[in-house]
């Protein structure tokens, strides 16, 4: 928050407003959840079948550099930069002591002098200090958190999008590419948290309101939408990403949250490493599942979930009205002994509701197609 409390704004911010779209704090961030004229239902469609466009402005940003800037992400953060070359994006967690995560954010290897994270809104300010603090002689951190904007062009049609802006496509997922743009220098990565092909641009903040706008002209001839961050989450969910502060936190691990392939578990050390391979070994905790509900009812964070003699074996961390499926679905922590196609019944408000254990992702992935 800014010093008298305020929430902070996107520089999209003026353009939300005049959409009269419904805002909401997010981190600290006032953003959009939806828009008028179909609100989160009309939203999901459109990046499951056609395209839209998020600001996601409020995700952090920060940058490393320095000799030993790449090893310096590479023993603290979970995954394992070798995996990658520069010009590629990575998915990594930010641990504690105990395993648990402080944060999941998506790491740019420019190279090993120079790398670009970007947190989530709510921790950014925490990571980035903890990355300064644990910096050796040489390697700067930089909070970079309101210097730039972050707007995902997701959906079947973002190529089409982007190309008639003269915008780099077609790379391979999880890879970026920069280009000039009006003047401007913009990141463009093949990247996102719908589970459709798309996009994130992170262009400098003076260039986001003429790149908002040109996006959405460019995305008119294919009845694109600006989507709010409700679509977003019901999206995320319907390909079981997880969120942090539901799925992912500083109680739930890795290994509970099923992102242990996002952890390099041959590194010599990373936070939370030793916690993390005796949970590994242990195999005790609860594993997150995905619930695909059978029922009337729509889960919510929280519901209980118990098996077929009433035992609780279970909680939901993420629940919502799947758009695409038209039934209730849910992310929750199960205990071990319940596995794949077994039945249970999820407590929404007194009333038990039916679910089927499934493994996510709920619908066909779209995110990888070339």
């Amino acid at each position: 928050m800014t010093e008298n409390n305020a929430l902070r704004t996107s520089p999209i911010h003026g353009r939300h407003v005049a959409l009269e779209a419904k805002m909401a704090d997010f981190g600290g961030w006032e953003m959009p959840i939806e828009y008028p004229g179909g609100g989160v239902v009309a939203e999901h469609t459109a990046v499951r079948e056609r395209v839209g466009l998020f600001d996601v402005s409020h995700l952090g940003k920060a940058q490393i550099t320095g000799v030993g800037a790449a090893e310096l992400i590479n023993t603290t953060l979970t995954n394992d930069l070798g995996r990658i070359s520069p010009g590629k994006a990575q998915y990594t967690l930010c641990c504690n002591e105990s395993g648990g995560v402080i944060d999941d954010l998506i790491v740019y290897l420019r190279d090993e002098q120079d790398v670009f994270i970007m947190p989530n809104a709510a921790n950014a300010t925490t990571v980035v200090q903890m990355l300064a603090d644990a910096a050796p002689e040489g390697v700067e951190v930089v909070n970079q958190h309101e210097d730039f904007v972050v707007l995902a062009v997701q959906g079947p049609r973002s190529d089409e999008v982007l190309t008639s802006l003269g915008l780099p496509v077609d790379h391979d997922y999880m890879s970026y590419d920069t280009a000039q743009w009006r003047g401007h220098e913009l990141t463009v990565c093949r990247t996102g948290y719908t589970g459709e092909r798309g996009y994130e641009l992170v262009a400098p903040s003076a260039a986001g309101l003429e790149l908002w706008d040109a996006i959405v002209d460019a995305m008119a001839p294919f009845d694109g939408l600006p989507c709010g961050l409700g679509a977003r989450d019901t999206l995320r969910t319907e390909m079981g990403y997880p969120l942090h502060g539901n799925d992912l936190s500083p109680e739930i691990t890795p290994v509970m949250g099923r992102s242990a392939w996002a952890v390099g578990w041959d590194k010599e050390t990373f936070w939370g490493k030793d916690a993390l391979v005796a949970q590994r070994v242990a195999k005790s905790a609860r594993l997150l599942r995905g619930l695909l509900v059978t029922g009337r009812g729509i889960p919510r964070s929280g519901c209980v979930v118990k098996d077929g003699e009433g035992n609780e074996v279970g909680e939901v961390t993420s629940g919502t009205f799947s758009p695409t499926l038209k039934q209730g679905i849910a992310l929750a922590l199960i205990e071990r002994s319940v596995t794949i196609d077994d039945e249970v019944v999820i407590d929404v408000r007194g009333r038990e509701v039916a679910a089927t254990v499934v493994k996510p992702p709920f619908v066909e992935v779209q995110v990888r197609t070339s």
